[in-house]
């Protein structure tokens, strides 16, 4: 017997609830020091979990307002869940939008 097929779209779905759910469940982690080093260090450890993976879009090298990200994190948009700032403080938040807003696109991988 053999187990059905599940379409694409159905396990990218699945991905995309499962993953933010299972980031809010943790909280976010600094390095050993307890301290985030700059908002590469914070898109590192929390956004390029999905948005690197191919789970949450490419948002780096598209020159958004640090302000809109700000909001989106805050608030959370389509499948991305809002983060509160008890899981990631305001400066870090700023450190993070800024870093986002000025970054460059990653190379295309091959």
């Amino acid at each position: 017997m053999s187990l059905p097929a599940f379409p694409r779209a159905a396990v990218r779905a699945a991905i995309c609830l499962a993953v933010p759910l299972a980031c809010l469940s943790l909280p976010a982690v600094a390095d050993g020091d307890g301290q985030w080093h700059g908002g590469a260090n914070v898109y590192e450890k929390l956004c390029g979990h999905c948005h690197e993976a191919g789970v949450g879009p490419q948002i780096k090298g598209r020159q958004l307002p640090a302000q809109y990200i700000t909001a989106v994190v805050r608030h959370g948009f389509r499948a991305m869940p809002a983060f509160p700032a008890s899981f990631i403080d305001e400066n870090a938040l700023q450190q993070v939008a800024e870093y986002i807003s000025t970054a460059t696109a990653a190379p295309a991988k091959p």
